[in-house]
């Protein structure tokens, strides 16, 4: 939990300062405008930050340039027709309208989306994240019980929410890993890699030479999902990982 909020200035880049208590800084970019973030350990004093983040300004610049540039989906309405994705693949919305309790049906290019008459974009929209909420609790346990035989670690809790800058995240101490709500609608080998990293964190808790190791033994092509993941458009909630 953040303790406390600071911001430096440098140049025409701000960047908002969270005091926590961590070991490490970490320094992040956020779209849609390339906010950038440091998380820093309490002992840092600003002046060192600033100091920091001066040493990485091209990496920020690069990363807000990237952000910027990146191609965006367009607001969704919830209407018949629209383009919706269901682990990769591409269907077409399909509202139909009923009197009985809604419910969501996957067919062969379709999602259908039975709705009362006066349903409101919310409520269409809540039934479908319910539905994609649903199917990945279906599928994150057959990863989860597969890949702890395979990396000797014990998960021992999952949860799916929405996270505005993380695909996924572990809490070590518990063995608890959250997974992305969005993750329902990318390639199941983007869900698996973020299965799989998580994971890994029980092994290894930062993103050092030890971590890059295990992936590259455990997932050779984690590399190629990442990039396939970060490659997709972003959307109104965005996030980077």
């Amino acid at each position: 939990m953040a303790i406390k909020k600071q911001q430096i200035e440098i140049g025409e880049i701000k960047i908002d300062v969270y005091y926590k208590e961590i070991k490490n800084i970490h320094l992040s970019v956020h779209p849609p405008a390339g906010r950038v973030r440091i998380a820093s350990p309490l002992k840092f004093p600003l002046d060192t930050l600033r100091v920091f983040a001066i040493s990485k300004l091209s990496w920020i610049r690069k990363q807000q340039l990237k952000i910027r540039s990146q191609e965006r989906e367009a607001l969704r309405e919830y209407l018949t027709r629209e383009t919706h994705y269901y682990l990769g693949k591409r269907y077409l919305l399909n509202i139909i309208v009923i009197r009985t309790k809604p419910k969501v049906l996957l067919k062969h290019s379709t999602i259908d989306l039975f709705v009362k008459e006066k349903s409101t974009i919310l409520q269409r929209k809540t039934l479908l994240e319910k539905w994609y909420r649903e199917r990945l609790k279906e599928l994150i346990p057959g990863y989860i019980k597969s890949w702890e035989k395979i990396l000797g670690v014990k998960v021992n809790e999952f949860g799916i929410k929405k996270m505005r800058t993380r695909w996924g995240t572990c809490n070590t101490r518990s063995g608890r890993i959250w997974i992305n709500l969005e993750l329902a609608k990318k390639p199941s080998e983007c869900l698996e890699y973020i299965i799989v990293h998580e994971m890994i964190h029980l092994l290894e808790r930062t993103h050092n030479k030890k971590f890059v190791a295990l992936m590259n033994r455990h997932l050779p092509k984690w590399k190629d999902y990442k990039k396939e993941l970060n490659g997709f458009p972003l959307i109104h909630q965005e996030w980077v990982y």
